[in-house]
């Protein structure tokens, strides 16, 4: 059975005009000049069918293959036209007389039908996912270059039972949509990637060692946080700018007792530091604590030298910076600073076990709440976590505010905002190991938690990392750092040498 074929269009934002100021714009020898936004495509020779054809695609769908079928000369300028083109095409399928699916590039991939029969086992992949995008349902996956538009009442029937699985005969019986129809559908959902084919053998996605490890939640965010792999806006584009205003420069502290904290002389601090490349080196995770609390002191030299706002400046908008910014010891995407920490105190000298947030323009702790039950449970889920025999002394809290992020960036939002969590944990891990403390990053934590212990709504501001903070035990009882069955490959010395150095206060 002849599945029904794709009517092509254009996408809305493309024009086709003739090129009156070149050369031999009459008749076979007229060119045509094919715009996308600033793009530009020159079409030279085209026969006068193909010109009219192509601008007739920018206002309906056509039947390209009918059009041209009785003219071989037409029908091979069109396929080649068409195969440059191929990234402005979309691709009509309908269900009788009703426009079923359009088909849509998002990423310049040409798309062609996938060869299927009536009894082929077909199922939606496990990457797609539907979703409305302008008031009308879409299908997109991670792994696909199109997303499809769904229009077509029967078309959204036929989608849910591609996510169930079967063959289009089957589907065409439940949907009451022509076998026909129903295999142009599938066949062109599954020529863009949306739609898994059994290929006799079963379905090749499960066979396939590297897709069995990728997460739906993983690989979309992968595919949908860098450029390349869809359309639409990406980077600093200012989505939001003259209709919402910039999150504060600074986060405005909670009501609440604050408790000012140790600012360490830079004198000081470097007479005691070890050299850079030693606290690179000797740096390693410690998950135990030791016999005597962190002091006050000293988780205020930490926080200083890791998260304080140094500078701040007002909107620069002759420098691309129309919004309010500042500078703090670890860097940023647009010296946004999206990131807040919340310290849960278990165990310092000086400092009444709680939960606090650091205010880092004031450099001072506000205490945001006293009671035991949540403090006990965001404790006991970070010792769980590292296997710990006991409590840290302090476990940090990392949120972020995420407008501070999207007003500025799309695409990369919520992804800037993980690599500035892995920036600070590294500024942590070092300051806290030249520091002579123990520090641990954890990989993960519970933000509902979290949100509800610091009283944050969960979408403008939620957990992204945590991370310890203890006494250091003593060198006798850290666990060995290399355990039996490691091999040297690189100048291992230098770590040993390291930690030398750190455990003498050299």
């Amino acid at each position: 059975m002849t599945p029904t074929s794709a009517l092509l269009a254009f996408r809305e934002d493309v024009v086709v005009e003739e090129d009156t100021a070149a050369e031999g714009t009459a008749g076979a020898r007229r060119t045509l000049l094919v715009s996308l936004g600033p793009s530009r495509f020159t079409l030279t020779g085209a026969r006068p069918e193909v010109a009219r054809l192509l601008s007739r695609m920018t206002h309906e769908p056509a039947d390209v293959a009918a059009a041209v079928r009785d003219d071989p000369a037409c029908a091979r300028q069109m396929t080649a036209v068409l195969g440059r083109l191929g990234a402005l095409l979309v691709h009509h399928v309908r269900a009788g007389e009703e426009p079923a699916v359009r088909i849509e590039s998002s990423a310049g991939a040409p798309l062609a039908a996938a060869p299927l029969g009536t009894r082929t086992s077909v199922r939606m992949s496990r990457f797609a996912l539907c979703r409305t995008v302008d008031g009308s349902p879409v299908v997109e996956s991670p792994l696909s270059g199109f997303r499809a538009v769904l229009p077509g009442a029967g078309a959204r029937r036929l989608v849910a039972d591609l996510f169930a699985g079967g063959t289009p005969a089957g589907m065409a019986d439940s949907t009451g949509i022509e076998v026909c129809d129903v295999l142009g559908l599938v066949a062109h959902l599954a020529g863009a990637a949306l739609v898994d084919v059994d290929d006799g053998a079963g379905f090749p996605a499960d066979r396939d060692p590297v897709l069995a490890q990728w997460e739906f939640h993983d690989l979309l965010f992968h595919a949908r946080s860098r450029a390349g792999s869809h359309e639409g806006g990406y980077g600093a584009v200012f989505a939001h700018r003259g209709t919402v205003e910039p999150r504060p420069v600074v986060r405005t502290p909670p009501q609440g007792p604050a408790i000012a904290l140790h600012r360490p002389p830079l004198h000081t601090v470097l007479a005691k530091d070890v050299p850079l490349t030693v606290a690179v080196e000797g740096r390693r995770s410690v998950r135990d604590r030791g016999p005597s609390p962190l002091s006050l002191a000293e988780l205020g030299e930490f926080l200083y030298r890791t998260a304080r706002v140094r500078t701040v400046t007002e909107a620069l908008p002759e420098q691309g910076m129309p919004y309010p910014a500042s500078s703090r010891p670890y860097p940023s995407a647009g010296a946004a600073y999206d990131l807040e920490l919340y310290l849960t105190v278990n165990r310092v000298a000086g400092l009444a076990p709680g939960m606090y947030h650091y205010d880092p323009a004031g450099h001072a702790l506000v205490l945001v709440g006293d009671g035991p039950e949540h403090r006990q449970s965001v404790l006991d889920w970070a010792r769980r976590a590292t296997g710990a025999a006991q409590a840290a002394d302090v476990h940090i809290t990392v949120t972020s505010r995420f407008q501070r992020l999207s007003w500025k960036y799309r695409g990369m939002a919520y992804a800037a905002a993980l690599k500035h969590v892995g920036v600070l944990y590294q500024t942590m891990y070092l300051v806290a190991t030249a520091m002579g403390l123990a520090p641990c990053a954890l990989g993960g934590g519970d933000s509902d938690l979290t949100a509800a212990a610091l009283g944050l709504d969960y979408l403008q501001e939620s957990a992204v990392g945590e991370f310890l903070l203890s006494s250091l035990p003593a060198p006798g009882a850290l666990p060995p750092a290399v355990h039996d069955g490691w091999e040297p490959v690189n100048d291992h010395a230098w770590y040993r040498e390291a930690r030398m150095r750190l455990e003498s206060g050299r």
